[in-house]
């Protein structure tokens, strides 16, 4: 009797995450639907000074996916394919909101593709309703006192609200 060996699907889904918004919820569980494992890379740019800490992403990431078994939160400051070297994965997960969104990842793409021959992308639409969903608009939102609702999760939401509490 031959035994077939089932090989295990990870992809890394990487970003800033600062903060998750409803647009990294919806993509991540779009890839658990497919994937194994799904990696979630909290990418650390020195060059870049994030809005929240790397303790707050996490902890905002957490209260997002809850225990989700398939789904692991890393932390990472170099490439994209260093990280899915060291985790064994070959894909790599981008959500597409737009055909700026897709000539970004396109370029991204050639360039991965010549460090690590390997690497596959993945591409997952955004739902049409996320289409103007970002970190970057949630954090203009907190700049300027206005509702992020439509932006975050409820319990993102609730622990932004407390953080900036302790902090005033």
């Amino acid at each position: 009797m031959k035994t077939e060996c089932k090989k295990l699907k990870k992809c890394v889904f990487a970003g800033t995450f600062d903060p998750p918004t409803l647009g990294h919820k919806a993509t991540v569980e779009e890839c658990l639907k497919i994937f194994d494992e799904v990696i979630l890379a909290v990418l650390v740019n020195p060059a870049k000074q994030p809005y929240f800490t790397e303790k707050e992403r996490e902890e905002m990431l957490s209260l997002t996916f809850g225990n989700e078994p398939k789904l692991r939160i890393v932390f990472f400051s170099g490439t994209v394919t260093e990280l899915m070297k060291r985790e064994g994965a070959e894909f790599y997960a981008r959500g597409i909101r737009n055909t700026v969104d897709l000539e970004y990842e396109n370029a991204n793409y050639y360039a991965s593709q010549k460090l690590h021959p390997d690497f596959t992308a993945v591409y997952i639409p955004c739902r049409q309703e996320l289409l103007h969903v970002s970190s970057s608009m949630v954090r203009n939102s907190l700049r300027f006192g206005t509702p992020i609702d439509e932006y975050v999760t409820k319990e993102v939401k609730e622990y932004i609200k407390t953080i900036r509490e302790k902090k005033e």
